[in-house]
């Protein structure tokens, strides 16, 4: 099997759906096509992951007592962040929107099993954070296979895991990664919206590189 050669049109492509990777805050309410957060799901587990060990699980939360109770939770948590900031930065951050949970048609929750059958152990007894960081793969493969059919996701983290955990009745020993809201974008930007709002510009990726 000889491996495919990807054309620059491919290239640019790629490059394009690097740009267009947002975290969307803004969903229309109507919901995915029928079968596409399935493929979805199949084309995260694609990721890479430590041995093999594909530790992620994604829980669909589809309960509308669950849902709500993680929107009250959210909106509790974000409450309380708020008084952190002061003066402008507060008005600042009273001005985003942090989530989409109400309007997002799914609701994924993602989990790390932190002792899977699968793999063995191989690759992770010096370093065990590595089964979380191959879940954070998963996610950001899952971004980008949802971009590249048109659906958006926003990563929600003013949350208490623990919280979140109890709520959802996962097993216990799992460990929370992530919630994210998906659906059909009801806007379109190439740039993140807190950068847009004034809140933080991408800085120039030299200033994250170094030699030693």
């Amino acid at each position: 099997m000889t491996s495919p050669q990807f054309s620059p049109a491919f290239h640019d492509q790629l490059d394009e759906l690097f740009v267009w990777r947002r975290d969307v805050r803004h969903f229309e309410t109507r919901p995915l096509e029928v079968g596409l957060l399935d493929i979805l799901l199949d084309q995260a587990s694609l990721a890479p992951s430590v041995g093999n060990s594909q530790p992620w699980r994604f829980v669909s939360v589809t309960s509308p007592e669950r849902r709500a109770a993680i929107i009250s939770h959210v909106e509790s948590e974000n409450s309380r962040a708020a008084t952190l900031y002061e003066d402008q930065s507060r008005i600042a951050y009273d001005a985003l929107k942090l989530h989409g949970l109400n309007e997002a048609p799914e609701h994924i929750a993602v989990f790390c099993d932190p002792a899977p059958q699968e793999g063995h152990g191989l690759g992770r007894q010096t370093m065990p954070e590595t089964l979380a960081y191959s879940v954070v793969m998963a996610i950001h493969t899952l971004w980008l296979a949802a971009r590249a059919r048109g659906v958006g996701m926003g990563w929600v983290s003013i949350l208490d895991p623990a919280a979140v955990t109890q709520m959802l009745g996962v097993p216990s020993h799992w460990t929370f990664i992530g919630y994210l809201c998906l659906g059909y974008p009801q806007e379109a930007h190439d740039v993140p919206e807190l950068e847009r709002r004034g809140w933080q510009a991408r800085i120039d990726h030299e200033r994250t590189r170094f030699l030693r």
